[in-house]
C-alpha cells in the first residue's frame, strides 16, 4: 500500500495522480491519494481518471472539510 498526499497541487492533482496511476506497480497494490476538493467536481474527475487508467477504484471519501481521499487498486 503506498499513500500519495497531491493536496499541494490544490485544483492541478491531476496530472501527477495519471502519472502516479501510470507507474509500474505490483498488479494488486493499493494506492491511497489525498487532494483538495474545493468545489467537488475534482471527485468525479479523478474516479474518470482511475477508470482511463484501468484501475479499480474502492472507496472515495471527505477526509476533512476540504480534503478527499480515495482508494485505487492497480
Amino acid at each position: 500500500m503506498k499513500r500519495y498526499d497531491l493536496r499541494h497541487l490544490k485544483d492541478n492533482f491531476e496530472p501527477r495522480m495519471k502519472e502516479i496511476l501510470e507507474e509500474s506497480h505490483k498488479p494488486t497494490e493499493t494506492l491511497i491519494f489525498l487532494f483538495e476538493i474545493g468545489d467537488f467536481s475534482p471527485i468525479q474527475r479523478s474516479a474518470d481518471l482511475v477508470k482511463e487508467c484501468g484501475c479499480e477504484l474502492y472507496n472515495s471519501l471527505k477526509f476533512n472539510e476540504v480534503d478527499w481521499t480515495i482508494v485505487v487498486k492497480k
